[in-house]
């Protein structure tokens, strides 16, 4: 009966923890590397500085990333249209701060939590580690 315990419990430590792998299960959506520094003391992103605020940053995975001040912490979504193939009209815009919209369906995401009612994928979630003035958003 002991044996049986013991091998239970390192059943459950060997299987239990999850990974820092990321899982994108989102067919309209391929997987690229985004590793880029944000410094919020220049001028195009110290609006990340004040809640509520976010700032579109280019020439990062699929169509750009969205990087959005939260309040409790930051949030860096991909840019590209979740629910859409890449095309012309799959690029994001920020509207009204909090929100963004999809051109190809008018599909508008919250940016605190990357979903859209209704729709079945949310916005791709980047990670995002901060240092004073820096953010640092990587997958």
């Amino acid at each position: 009966m002991k044996k049986y315990f013991i091998l239970l419990i390192a059943f459950s430590i060997l299987f239990g923890c999850s990974t820092n792998s990321t899982n994108n299960n989102n067919p309209y959506l391929p997987n690229y590397a985004v590793n880029v520094a944000i410094n919020m003391s220049l001028p195009q992103y110290s609006d990340l500085k004040f809640v509520s605020n976010a700032v579109y940053i280019p020439n990062q995975g699929a169509r750009g990333i969205i990087v959005f001040n939260s309040g409790s912490g930051y949030n860096a979504f991909d840019a590209a249209c979740p629910n859409q193939a890449l095309s012309s009209c799959s690029t994001m815009t920020i509207k009204g701060g909090i929100m963004v919209l999809c051109a190809c369906d008018n599909a508008e995401y919250s940016l605190f939590t990357g979903q859209s009612k209704g729709k079945l994928y949310s916005l791709k979630q980047y990670r995002v580690e901060v240092n004073g003035n820096l953010l640092r958003v990587y997958n």
